[in-house]
């Protein structure tokens, strides 16, 4: 089990594929991703590693934080995750990882929070279809109507679909498609849409549903030093 990767999201565009047609992808940057932190059996009693991306100011963290980047000798992070990992695919602190952790045609799992709605109906929140439009329906067109029962039980069960707050919560598309990468300039694109918003971070994974490459870089596509 390798580690992921942490991503902003940039937004959205096309590219054209071999025989000329035109492919939506979301574009991912990595923005300076590195090891930060390591968890191991001994200490922690699990395997992960912790990944930063972003820059952050040191003036903004508290004195605890402050100390982690120091001791890692990485600069400030303003997202940090974590990725559970097998003992022998553990990263090095401080190691700056790249695009090519994953390849062109590899599936993916993406995990970011979607945009919040705000309050919602039953109709946008759950697709439902609403009252009918005459025969004596009057001003709730739009409602969800009965919600519970007669006397026995005589409760709404929980769980129940009805208006509230919709969005903002954590989600995660499986078997996404790599489409390219740009190593150069820490780019990866991925087709359809991604949970989140622009500028948004997400956090993406070798796919748990489909066989990974044989050929997967491990433990980790290392990003090469300048001047090395």
């Amino acid at each position: 089990m390798r580690t992921g990767l942490i991503a902003r999201k940039v937004g959205m565009t096309r590219v054209y594929g071999g025989d000329g047609e035109h492919i939506p992808v979301t574009v991912m940057d990595l923005e300076g991703c590195q090891v930060v932190g390591q968890r191991t059996n001994e200490k922690n009693g699990y395997t992960a590693v912790q990944l930063g991306a972003g820059l952050a100011k040191a003036k903004r963290l508290t004195k605890a934080d402050r100390g982690q980047f120091a001791k890692a000798n990485v600069e400030p992070k303003s997202h940090l995750a974590e990725f559970r990992v097998s003992e022998d695919n553990l990263v090095d602190v401080g190691a700056a990882l790249s695009p090519a952790h994953f390849q062109v045609g590899q599936k993916v799992d993406v995990t970011g929070v979607t945009i919040g709605k705000g309050f919602a109906g039953a109709m946008k929140r759950h697709n439902f279809g609403g009252l009918r439009a005459t025969h004596g329906v009057s001003v709730s067109h739009r409602s969800h109507g009965s919600t519970g029962q007669r006397q026995d039980p005589g409760k709404v069960f929980k769980g129940k679909r009805m208006a509230g707050h919709m969005g903002d919560v954590q989600v995660t598309t499986q078997n996404v498609e790599v489409v390219r990468i740009d190593e150069e300039r820490g780019l990866i694109l991925l087709k359809g849409a991604i949970p989140g918003a622009k500028g948004g971070w997400v956090e993406i994974r070798d796919a748990v549903r489909s066989a990974p490459p044989k050929d997967l870089p491990k433990p980790a596509a290392i990003k090469a030093k300048a001047g090395a």
